[in-house]
């Protein structure tokens, strides 16, 4: 899948922001396919609000899972990400089955239904590497 305009536009722009500004994170892209998970007992093993890194998990706080291919790329714990259409940044406080690859999951608590709305989805999204002092 190839990258539309908007897209372009818009990582030129990030680029140009994140090239003003000395010693903060770079951002960079990556495409990937989006899902969602809540803290249920019938979605997660044992304790639901236990993450991988072992975090506990709070309802309303902006954190995703990542597939373990991912983590190799530099989405480790507590990485942050931004995700192409929503706002704020996340933070990678689980990780995903093995079996997944290329894969976020985004936390939303208890809220099934919001979770069965957003679905499947590709997104672009944005993970911080931070730079070292100068």
């Amino acid at each position: 899948m190839g990258l539309s305009w908007k897209r372009i536009w818009g990582l030129l722009v990030l680029v140009f922001i994140v090239g003003c500004h000395d010693n903060g994170p770079i951002w960079k892209p990556l495409e990937v396919t989006v899902s969602a998970y809540n803290s249920v007992k019938s979605q997660t093993a044992n304790n639901p609000r236990l993450a991988a890194w072992g975090d506990t998990l709070v309802p309303g706080e902006k954190s995703i899972a990542v597939s373990q291919d991912l983590i190799a790329l530099g989405l480790g714990h507590m990485t942050k990400v931004r995700i192409e259409g929503l706002q704020g940044v996340y933070k990678v406080k689980d990780k995903m089955h093995g079996k997944w690859k290329n894969r976020i999951d985004i936390y939303m608590g208890n809220d099934i239904k919001q979770a069965k709305a957003w679905g499947i989805k590709k997104k672009v999204i944005y993970y911080a590497i931070e730079q070292p002092p100068e």
